[in-house]
């Protein structure tokens, strides 16, 4: 086949051949009529011509002429879109420091030892449990201040202020 023709009209030239055998007496099984029109297709046409050989259910002369005109059709948008390639790549802004400046970040730290399995050694100051952050803390945010501890040491600091004391120092 060519592929200055539309397939369909070569895939019509072929049924039209296949009638005058028949006319004549001859009788072709419809398995072979397939398998030549697959065989006839064009070398731009490989990767499907492969496809349809490689297809274990049986095919019919009318089904290979529909999937022919689908995969025409396919081919024929795919070069309308691959016509204009300028306008698709006019949008493209690629930005080189950015990711530059994280690959720097990212080899920083593997130098400091860390790494994405490590699990935090401290203790949460919510909970007071070792092995999470408090972000990571399941148990609610203990908002409750510590007031009694300060007001304590308030209280201790003002009893002191309020003692008179005396200090005799002899030499």
């Amino acid at each position: 086949m060519l592929d200055s023709k539309s397939v369909v009209n070569q895939v019509e030239e072929l049924q039209l051949i296949v009638h005058d055998i028949h006319v004549e007496g001859t009788s072709l099984s419809k398995s072979f009529q397939v398998a030549a029109f697959i065989e006839k297709l064009s070398s731009s046409w490989k990767d499907f011509k492969s496809y349809l050989k490689h297809k274990r259910k049986e095919m019919l002369l009318e089904d290979l002429i529909v999937r022919l005109r689908v995969e025409e059709d396919n081919k024929i948008s795919e070069k309308k879109f691959d016509s204009n390639p300028i306008v698709s790549k006019a949008n493209i802004v690629e930005d080189g420091l950015k990711f530059k400046k994280r690959k720097c970040f990212n080899e920083g730290l593997s130098k400091q030892g860390h790494s994405k399995g490590q699990k935090f050694k401290g203790n949460c100051y919510n909970c007071w449990t070792p092995g999470h952050h408090v972000k990571d803390c399941k148990k609610p945010k203990n908002l409750k201040k510590k007031n009694t501890q300060a007001n304590m040491v308030e209280i201790a600091t003002d009893m002191i202020e309020n003692m008179n004391l005396s200090v005799v120092v002899m030499q």
